[in-house]
């Protein structure tokens, strides 16, 4: 039995989407103790009657103490095989509780971020950051969803010991629409945060329109609404028409918002392994990103790749990609599905997670298969 420690398991990020897909695909009874929040669309994308959910709300460092005794309360009272902890407050959380615990399972972390940009992290994030720099020599294995962050977090000082890159994984939607090109609607789908750096998207954006006007973009993500001050301003100093960006707020269910663009943009400062394109390229939609995380790994040939920051950078990959033959786009939609069905598969990400599991439980002593479907 595994027992999930997240810090939140109500949104739509990389890690909440992850850790669903992979419940999606276990037969093993599994517990998920989320930091903050549990959300009925989070719970319906793991869609496995054999998850157990608890919600501490712990949503200050002042609630801290308490969940990490609740969660010590958890592993005694399940007596799991591995705790696996999901983000870097779940982490420290997670592995303070196993040691105060006398059942005292193995514990494996799974780091969903590159170093890219610190500075772009909230003052709580990098404390938690330095923590498990701190405590990492004291886990059973860290699972890593990208070369680079791996990169980075060795040489930012966190152990070495039993390290894995496990990318995330995909199952390639049925319901995905073919789109004939040219690239007239470019995409974007992040919460508003700086690290996702949506200054840089709109200046780049404003001077690609410049070269082609009829250039649209939907935007979609928690807080990217028209009564965000922020996104108005951004709007107004661009001098972007309300007509030409479409603010769809947080979207429930991504696949009409994938089969409305015709490429993807992400222009953030700092990822791991960003969701959003591998999930927008198995809609077969090209992608210009900044170079973050695996962002380049992930998209190969299918779109371009500039350094992040870089609104001139930026833009000129995205005239580049407008001015796509239709024949070229179209070619390029068909290998991006095919190179996240060929590199990315859900089954063989599940079935990587199980393995690094396995070895860690192993390495304790005590050999257990986990099987996934």
């Amino acid at each position: 039995m595994i027992l999930h420690v997240t810090t939140d398991f109500s949104g739509q990020g990389g890690a909440q989407a992850m850790l669903a897909r992979l419940l999606s695909k276990s037969r093993e009874k599994a517990v998920v103790i989320a930091l903050t929040e549990v959300s009925d669309r989070c719970r319906n994308m793991a869609n496995n009657d054999r998850v157990e959910y608890v919600s501490l709300r712990a949503q200050s460092p002042l609630a801290l103490p308490r969940a990490i005794w609740k969660i010590r309360q958890l592993i005694q009272k399940h007596k799991p095989d591995v705790v696996l902890c999901w983000m870097y407050h779940a982490m420290v959380v997670g592995l303070i509780a196993d040691k105060l615990s006398s059942a005292h399972p193995p514990v494996v972390w799974t780091i969903r971020q590159a170093l890219d940009d610190p500075d772009a992290f909230t003052r709580s994030t990098r404390i938690a950051v330095n923590l498990s720099k701190t405590l990492s020599r004291f886990t059973d294995g860290i699972i890593y969803n990208s070369t680079r962050a791996l990169e980075q977090h060795e040489k930012y000082g966190f152990a070495d010991t039993h390290s894995s890159v496990i990318p995330n994984g995909f199952i390639l939607p049925k319901s995905a629409q073919d789109r004939s090109g040219p690239v007239r609607t470019l995409g974007v789908a992040a919460r508003f945060h700086p690290q996702k750096d949506f200054g840089t998207f709109f200046r780049a954006f404003a001077d690609a329109r410049r070269k082609v006007p009829d250039l649209k973009a939907r935007l979609a993500g928690d807080g990217v609404t028209s009564d965000n001050p922020e996104i108005r301003e951004m709007l107004s100093t661009n001098g972007l028409p309300s007509d030409s960006v479409a603010l769809c707020g947080d979207l429930s269910d991504m696949t009409d918002f994938y089969n409305s663009i015709d490429a993807l943009v992400l222009s953030s400062r700092t990822e791991g392994f960003p969701n959003v394109i591998a999930e927008a390229m198995s809609f077969g939609r090209p992608v210009v990103t900044t170079d973050v995380g695996d962002s380049a790994l992930i998209v190969g040939d299918n779109g371009y790749v500039v350094p992040m920051r870089d609104p001139d950078a930026m833009a000129d990959a995205m005239v580049q990609t407008a001015n796509w033959p239709a024949e070229t786009y179209q070619s390029k939609s068909r290998e991006a599905q095919d190179r996240i069905a060929r590199r990315y598969s859900l089954t063989a990400i599940a079935d990587a997670y199980d393995c690094a599991l396995a070895k860690a439980i192993s390495r304790r002593g005590h050999p257990v298969v986990l099987k996934a479907e």
